[in-house]
Parts: C-alpha cells; sequence; structure tokens
C-alpha cells in the first residue's frame, strides 16, 4: 500500500500555525475588508486634492500606511489559509474573491502616484513648510520621486492597474497546476512499498541509496511535465511578456532594469554575479569530479547528485532536535534575538509538515503587527533543519524590521531578503563544525554547504541567467517555446555541472517545474545573499558584539536606505566583484579541506 500523506484536518494542532493570532474570526476578517474598502473609496474621493496642503497630504499618506497595514494583515491570512491546503476550494474562493476586489477598487485609486509625483516634483518644500509632520513619510515621498521618469498619466496608471489582474495571472496558472492538480505516479521504494511521488519527498527520494529508486523517480516525476510542456511553455511566454510589456511601458531599457530598478539595485549588481560566477564555473566543476570520485561512480547522473558522501553520519532529526541546534548555533546573535527565536518556536508561528494539497517548499511571511508566519515541509533531514533555520532568518529580519519602522518604512528590499536567512545558515554549519573533530563528522558538515554553494550560489545563477536570456528572447522577438526553453535550459545545465555529470535528457524540462521562474527577477538575490551572508556571519563569529550591533542595525533598517547601503552598514559592499569572488574561494578552501577529510 502507497505511503499516502495526512489530510490537513489530520495533522496535530501544535504543529500547525496559529491564524487566529491574525484574526480572531471571519467577522474580524471581514470588518478588516471592509475597513479596506472604506479606506479606498476615501482616497478615491481625494483626486485632484492630495497635494492641496500639506495637511491634505499628510492625511492621505495616514491612509495609505492605515491601508497597508489593513490590506497585509488580509492578504496574509487568506494565503496562509489557501497555502495550507490547496485543495480546500472555499480558502481558494477566499483568496481569489479579495485579490479580484482589491484590484478592482485599486483601480480607482491608479490617479495617486502620478498626482503626488506631480505635486511633490512641484512644491515639495512649501507642502513640508506647511505640514512639518510629512517628514514621518521621508521614505515614502523619496521613493515616489525616484520613480519620476517611469511613472505615466494618472489615465495611463489607471489602464495598467485596471489590466494588472490579467496580466499577472501566470502565476497563479502554474500554482495551481503545480500543487492542487498536478497527481505524481507511485513508485516502489528500495523496500518494495509503494511511495507516491510528491514535491516534499523529490529530494528524500533523491537521496535513496537504490540507484533504481533514483533513476525511477526523475524520470517519473519530469515526464509529468513533459507531457504538458506546450502548455507551460506557453504560460511562461505569457509571463515574459508581461514583464516586456510593464517595461516598455513604463520607459525602462529592459525587463531586468525594470526588476531591480524596483528594490534600488544597480543592474551591474547582476550582471556582475553572472560574470564572476561564469568565471569560476571550474571550482563547481572540480566539485562535481570529487563526488563522482567519492561515490566510486562511472557515470554520474543528475540524479545522483543529492546522495550523501558521507551516509554513514546521516540520521533523522525530529522536529524538537533540530529546534535545539537552532537556538545553540544562533545564540552568538545575542540573548534577544534568542529569546524571540524560541517565542517562534513555541507560539505556533510555524506550519511544520507536509499534508494533502499543502503548497510545497518553505517560505516565512511577515505579519506587520502580529508575527511572522513559516511554512515548512519538515521532514526530519538535516537539510530541513537549515530550512528551518533559514526560514526563521527571514522572519527575524521581518521581525526586526516592523518593530522598528513604521508598516510603509518596514518593506525591506528584496534584494536583501535572503541575507539574514542565509547567515543563519552559515552560522549553523559553523556550530557543527565546531562541535566536532571527527573527520567523518568533519566531512559531512562540509559537504552539506559545498552543496549549498551548488545549489544557491552556483544553480540559482544559472536560474538567473536562464531568466536574463530567455527575457533577452522576447525583447528581441524570439519566440519562448517549449523546445526554445528547453535546449537553452539543457545547454546551461551542461555548462554549470561540466564533464563529470551526465545531463540526463529529463533536466532540459526543469525550467517548466521551478516556481520562483514566475516572480520577478529574484532568484539572482539567493546567490548575492548567500555571498553576503558568508561575509557577515564570519564577522559576527570573530569580531562579537560590535558586528551583532551593525548587524541589527541592518535588520532593523526596512526600506529606509538603499539596499546595497544597508549591507555596507552591516560590512559588506555587494556592488564590488570581491564580494562573489570572496565566496568562491571559500569554496575552494572548504573542496581542499573536504578531501583531507576523506584521505
Amino acid at each position: 500500500m502507497a505511503k499516502e500523506l495526512k489530510k490537513r484536518s489530520e495533522q496535530r494542532t501544535e504543529d500547525t500555525w496559529d491564524l487566529t493570532a491574525i484574526y480572531k474570526d471571519e467577522a474580524a476578517f471581514d470588518a478588516d475588508v471592509k475597513k479596506m474598502e472604506d479606506i479606498i473609496k476615501d482616497i478615491a474621493g481625494r483626486e485632484g486634492k492630495l497635494c492641496e496642503s500639506g495637511k491634505t497630504l499628510k492625511e492621505y499618506f495616514e491612509l495609505d500606511e492605515e491601508l497597508n497595514r489593513i490590506a497585509e494583515r488580509a492578504f496574509n491570512y487568506v494565503q496562509r489559509m489557501a497555502d495550507q491546503d490547496t485543495k480546500n476550494t472555499e480558502n481558494q474562493a477566499k483568496r481569489m474573491k479579495l485579490s479580484s476586489r482589491y484590484s478592482e477598487l485599486a483601480s480607482t485609486i491608479a490617479f495617486v502616484e502620478p498626482e503626488l509625483l506631480a505635486g511633490l516634483s512641484e512644491k515639495a518644500d512649501k507642502l513640508y513648510a506647511e505640514e512639518p509632520g510629512l517628514h514621518a513619510y521621508d521614505v515614502s515621498i523619496n521613493e515616489i520621486l525616484r520613480f519620476k521618469d517611469h511613472t505615466l498619466t494618472p489615465a495611463e496608471e489607471k489602464l495598467l492597474s485596471t489590466a494588472s489582474e490579467a496580466l499577472n495571472g501566470s502565476g497563479n496558472v502554474f500554482s495551481m497546476f503545480d500543487n492542487a492538480d498536478l497527481v505524481f505516479p507511485e513508485i516502489e521504494d528500495d523496500k518494495g512499498e509503494k511511495i507516491r511521488i510528491t514535491h516534499g519527498r523529490y529530494r528524500m527520494l533523491l537521496e535513496n541509496p537504490s540507484v533504481d529508486v533514483r533513476r525511477n523517480m526523475f524520470r517519473e516525476y519530469y515526464k509529468m511535465y513533459m507531457d504538458y510542456q506546450n502548455t507551460l511553455a506557453a504560460n511562461y511566454n505569457n509571463h515574459v511578456k508581461t514583464h516586456v510589456f510593464y517595461a516598455k511601458a513604463r520607459k525602462y531599457s529592459s525587463s531586468l532594469e525594470r526588476a531591480v530598478f524596483g528594490n534600488n539595485v544597480p543592474v551591474e549588481v547582476y550582471k556582475n554575479l553572472l560574470d564572476v560566477v561564469n568565471k569560476n564555473l571550474d571550482k563547481m566543476h572540480r566539485y562535481m569530479a570529487i563526488r563522482k570520485k567519492v561515490l566510486g561512480l562511472e557515470e554520474q547522473h543528475m540524479y545522483d547528485l543529492f546522495i550523501p558522501l558521507v551516509d554513514d553520519v546521516d540520521k533523522k532529526v525530529p522536529f524538537e532536535e533540530g529546534a535545539k541546534m537552532v537556538i545553540e548555533a544562533l545564540k552568538p546573535m545575542g540573548e534577544e534575538y534568542v529569546n524571540t527565536i524560541k517565542r517562534a518556536l513555541s507560539e505556533r508561528w510555524i506550519d511544520k509538515y507536509e499534508n494533502e494539497g499543502k503548497r510545497s517548499g518553505a517560505y516565512s511571511a511577515g505579519v506587520y503587527g502580529v508575527h511572522p508566519y513559516v511554512l515548512l515541509n519538515y521532514d526530519e533531514t538535516l537539510d530541513s533543519v537549515f530550512t528551518l533555520i533559514h526560514e526563521l532568518g527571514h522572519s527575524m529580519h521581518s521581525y526586526y524590521s516592523s518593530k522598528a519602522n513604521s508598516c510603509v518604512d518596514s518593506n525591506y528590499k528584496i534584494f536583501v531578503a535572503e541575507v539574514a536567512s542565509t547567515c543563519n545558515e552559515a552560522l549553523l554549519t559553523k556550530y557543527l563544525l565546531g562541535k566536532t573533530d571527527d573527520k567523518k563528522e568533519r566531512a559531512y558538515i562540509i559537504n552539506h554547504m559545498l552543496d549549498d554553494f551548488r545549489t544557491t550560489l552556483y544553480r540559482q545563477t544559472m536560474f538567473a541567467e536562464f531568466e536574463y536570456r530567455t527575457h533577452e528572447m522576447a525583447e528581441n522577438g524570439e519566440s519562448l517555446t517549449a523546445d526554445a526553453l528547453s535546449k537553452l535550459y539543457f545547454d546551461l545545465n551542461v555548462k554549470y555541472y561540466g564533464d563529470a555529470v551526465v545531463s540526463d535528457p529529463q533536466i532540459a524540462y526543469e525550467w517548466s517545474r521551478i516556481p520562483h521562474f514566475f516572480y520577478n527577477f529574484y532568484v539572482y538575490q539567493y546567490a548575492t545573499g548567500y555571498s553576503a551572508a558568508l561575509a557577515l556571519s564570519d564577522r559576527i563569529l570573530k569580531e562579537g558584539k560590535p558586528a551583532v550591533d551593525d548587524y541589527f542595525k541592518f535588520l532593523s533598517g526596512g526600506c529606509t536606505k538603499a539596499p546595497t547601503e544597508l549591507l555596507k552598514i552591516a560590512g559588506v559592499d555587494m556592488t564590488k566583484p570581491e564580494s562573489i569572488q570572496n565566496a568562491l574561494d571559500i569554496f575552494s578552501d572548504m573542496m581542499d579541506e573536504f578531501e583531507r577529510c576523506m584521505e
């Protein structure tokens, strides 16, 4: 009999997140939705009057701040419920209804940004003189002025806003296909028992000692995507064309410029990552050769890349044990940080285990005025402990940013979103290495870090290059067909993994299962964030309190400064090639130590 997943109703309460911290009941949610609608209607009635005086402008910003706070709560509530069980049609309907209603109402206030831009450009000094209280909204005002060259007329802004729901539907289409509609087949595990393939079991099955299990899972998993290639390609093509359309409409030189401009990051940072990593592909190829040699493989396939190299050290790590490891690893961050982590673990901020219909993967979502929420699919491996500490890093960033700033100033840019999470991971690695001199244990931990380099720095950069190339193709008028996308992806895979790995034909279709490709040039930030995190964790462990104090300034910075400037405060300059190169040099040093441990 196949090992089927638990239904949502079968999960223990203590293993699920507590959404009543957002709304105690549906009546409270409905009241907030009504309040949100009233605020939008109030703002809509102020068209043409926002910048009449400093007083009217301040009143607008106060309304906008309240709207953001309420909308964040409401959308978090429905999204968390939808994600915990994508097969629950009632929750899906509630999420879609709120999204649709908000889009409908938002179109009525599309005049706001161009009106604010015109008024502030013309008489900002006069408005500030009339109302010194406007300084509370300096960050928002400066951000509006930063977008001056890319803000359209009120009529054009209203048109784009009205079309946004239809234009931005590709990601939702993929999510429903991948999480709700796609049902994978069963295979036999190494004990001869039937087990159904799921997203949550994908990694576990790739770590199976049986090559037959790994190969069968790999082929059956990708066959599901191969069967829908034309549909998936058409959906992704629509997604990319939407980015191209918005870039042209808002007078950016490219989709990439539009994406990074939104985060106040220079295009050169993205291109620098691709350039430095491409110059260091020999290090990735060396690691693949080390893996092949240690495993004694005649051929190393894509489905062999998750086999533990030091499997005698591997063991199950129950959630409670993993939580203790997290707390110990984070002690260098100080008592306040650790106590907040303990709250997250004890106050049901975390939804721990996979269940039928639950969204795949893991994430942290901050809720201003409440606390962050963490979705996991914890599977009792060391990797899942790293995922736990990673997501809690996101949570601490959201928590301290919200604690230090207003709602509108607390939303840190996505560029720095992966730094705190990966810094936590680096501290866990160094904690585990500090606990043992045993060569085999050290090799096991180092191998985990080497795999992080492979999956976070190299693989995410490969993803970033795929995104860069597909958007460039679309901008040049080339068609993003299933064949074109699969060939591009396969060629990149061969380039990044090198001769020590057989790029199996199925890997050409991996692009069609990556949910992050439906974000907007997001994945490169995993690689830049990983590089920054290595530098910051190293400084924290070497310098102690002064480094921690600077790090807390970064965590508490929200969006009050450009993200590259916040990182400089913490001690790393991501505008320089050395920030990436130094991380790759660490990768090389770790391979040296790993080989010594394996002698």
